[in-house]
């Protein structure tokens, strides 16, 4: 079902949506597979306002990553199944920053590491989805939960309801299509469904920027 539904998607948005060629000079969208799970990192550089507040007291930072899940599986770190299972009703949802002081790819597996050339406009379109994800208090401020499970890392309140049919992975995908890039999000439940598609558009950019 995983590989029909790959097809059928790569299928459709090749028809349907032809992608423009990466320029070096565009800002980068990484997109990180963690098991089950996926994050998208921004380079600190390339984050403005009201996103921002999320760099303060972080000297020395060079990318964050956000990663979307359900609120209490994240806090209290069970991973029975009946926890699993729980997690997968709908419920309160966290997104978790992690600060990098290098790029992801030297704090992940690289092969776990997609690193896709956008726009000034997409980045910025991809930053107000992630943004508009964040719970926040009535002075603007972002919603903070609890230290996160890294050096480094913080849990923030979330907005969306987590379940079976909105994963992790769907809102990865949701936030990306955002921007622009061809990532359908309907059916999206598992992580390699969501890499499997930037894979396919990397593969395209550097294809199309080689011509």
């Amino acid at each position: 079902m995983g590989l029909l539904w790959l097809a059928l998607t790569l299928f459709v948005t090749a028809c349907s949506a032809p992608l423009p060629g990466a320029s070096p000079d565009d800002p980068v969208v990484y997109v990180v597979q963690r098991g089950w799970h996926t994050d998208i990192g921004l380079a600190v550089e390339d984050i403005g306002l009201p996103m921002a507040v999320l760099k303060r007291g972080l000297p020395g930072v060079r990318f964050l990553t956000f990663g979307f899940g359900e609120r209490q599986f994240l806090l209290d770190r069970q991973r029975t199944v009946g926890a699993m299972l729980k997690a997968l009703l709908p419920s309160r949802s966290a997104l978790l920053v992690t600060a990098l002081r290098g790029p992801p790819a030297m704090a992940f597996e690289a092969g776990d590491v997609v690193a896709l050339h956008v726009s000034r406009t997409d980045l910025a379109r991809i930053e107000a989805a992630l943004w508009q994800e964040f719970e926040t208090t009535s002075a603007g401020e972002p919603v903070r939960l609890a230290n996160g499970p890294y050096p480094g890392s913080t849990f923030y309140a979330a907005r969306d309801t987590y379940d079976l049919f909105f994963t992790c992975n769907t809102w990865t995908a949701e936030t990306l299509r955002a921007g622009g890039l061809a990532v359908p999000a309907t059916g999206v439940v598992f992580a390699d469904q969501v890499m499997g598609m930037v894979r396919w558009i990397s593969a395209r950019h550097a294809a199309e920027a080689g011509n």
